[in-house]
Parts: structure tokens; sequence; C-alpha cells
């Protein structure tokens, strides 16, 4: 899960853990409303692993951002009972922003998919990391 002021990307990955693939943007204003649908969706696709990107600043620290994060983790997991997995998402945009210019994606195109590029780059990395 790629967390951001206004949406969420989300991505998963297959049975085997191997391959992570953007699943789609959620819209949101409310916290609890972003959350209630975030639960529908862990039980409709069966979810057993919860990855959210922190997004630490350069020098390592904790800005606003990373607490928006930490919040939702918080409230996430109370909800569902299950540990959220952290990842440090810093240049995960800037990675899915270049992986998309790359691929000749239209800026407009880009902004309607680019926070659901960066959830999977957030959950390739976790997978990566506990092979």
């Amino acid at each position: 899960m790629d967390l951001g002021t206004k949406t969420l990307g989300l991505a998963l990955s297959d049975v085997t853990g191997i391959i992570a693939s953007p699943y789609k943007v959620i819209r949101y204003n409310n916290i609890d409303e972003l959350i209630n649908e975030v639960v529908e969706i862990i039980n409709k696709e069966k979810v057993e692993v919860l990855v959210l990107g922190l997004p630490k600043n350069m020098n390592n620290s904790l800005g606003f951002a990373s607490e928006r994060s930490l919040n939702f983790k918080k409230m996430l997991e109370e909800k569902v009972g299950m540990n959220v997995e952290l990842v440090d998402e810093r240049l995960s945009t800037v990675e899915a922003e270049n992986i998309l210019i790359g691929a000749d994606v239209s800026r407009q195109k880009r902004k309607k998919v680019i926070d659901e590029m960066a959830a999977c780059i957030i959950l390739d990395t976790y997978l990566r990391r506990n092979k």
C-alpha cells in the first residue's frame, strides 16, 4: 500500500509471493471510510500479509507523511487484527514515474496509475527482502 494525502495505491502479489502487480487506486476523503474499503478488499482477495510504505526523509528521519502512515497502520491493524509490515518507500514514486515514462505512458495516464505503481514497487521490495 502506498498512502498519500488523498489516495491509497494498492498492489497484490501472486499466490507464490513472487510477482507484485498493481491492483487499484482508492481516492478518499475520510480515513475511516478508506479503512473499511481496504478491509473489504482484504476479505475479497484473501490477503494474508499487509505491506505499507513508510515515507522516510532522505536523512532517515520521520516526518509528517511518516506519522500519517504510522497512524494508518495502527488503525488498520486494530480493525483487521493483522500486523502491517512497513517498507521504506523512499523514491518509490520517482521509480514508478521513471518506469511509466520509459513505457511511454502519457502524463495524464501516469497521474491515474502512479500510486498503484508505487505500491507495486513497495510490495516488490518486501517480496524480494523476504525471499
